[in-house]
């Protein structure tokens, strides 16, 4: 990604950024049937979102439609998978090989959109030079000389919360420099570090409370 670029993605807002791998992924979708071009229109109703929302959202990403034949496609999927940094390997190490960090390390579906996990760390001595998927994983103890090795710049972190914040001033330290926490817990860092939760807990708690309100 060029400077100007993270410029750019910087003045992007959030919700946009949430929105616009929704876009991408329903454009592969009409590419994959052959579909040359698409219009904000059709975007817009698949994904539920007012046309003028989805044109103001694709106005940060660097393409413009033609006038009554939309965006063309291959242009779209790639200027998306461009911007949103899908297209670049970003390395990472996972820490917390339990269930959910195990089934990460099967998720091939991650390197696709530029995220490979190139390694895991834990504490049990039992998983130290392990595989899984064809990723090494080492003891917790290793972090700092494989980081020397390796070069990671995100930590995946799904180990269990009573460790979250100790685990997360480890890894900071080790030079790590953006989080993917995957615990409960709201892990404090530095102002320079990104940090992105995503707690399938809060997630479960939102859809437990409609249903409920949908049922009384």
């Amino acid at each position: 990604m060029a400077s100007d670029d993270i410029k750019q993605a910087w003045k992007v807002p959030e919700p946009t950024l949430r929105r616009l791998p929704w876009y991408l992924a329903f454009v592969k979708l009409m590419k994959g049937k052959g579909e040359a071009f698409i219009s904000s229109t059709q975007i817009a109703k698949e994904i539920n979102v007012d046309p003028s929302q989805v044109a103001k959202d694709l106005s940060f990403v660097n393409i413009s439609g033609k006038t009554r034949v939309g965006y063309d496609i291959n242009a779209l999927v790639d200027v998306l998978e461009d911007f949103l940094g899908f297209t670049s390997q970003h390395k990472a190490f996972l820490f917390g090989v339990g269930s959910l960090g195990a089934s990460l390390l099967h998720d091939t579906g991650l390197s696709q959109y530029g995220l490979e996990i190139v390694a895991g760390f834990d504490v049990r001595e039992d998983l130290d030079g392990s595989m899984i998927n064809g990723i090494p994983v080492f003891h917790m103890d290793d972090f700092p000389a494989k980081q020397k090795e390796y070069g990671a710049t995100i930590g995946v972190i799904t180990v269990p919360v009573e460790k979250a914040q100790e685990v997360t001033d480890r890894i900071i330290e080790g030079g790590i420099k953006a989080l993917w926490n995957f615990t409960p817990f709201r892990i404090r860092v530095p102002e320079h570090i990104v940090v992105q939760n995503t707690s399938m807990y809060a997630h479960l708690a939102v859809m437990f409370n409609r249903l409920n309100s949908m049922n009384h």
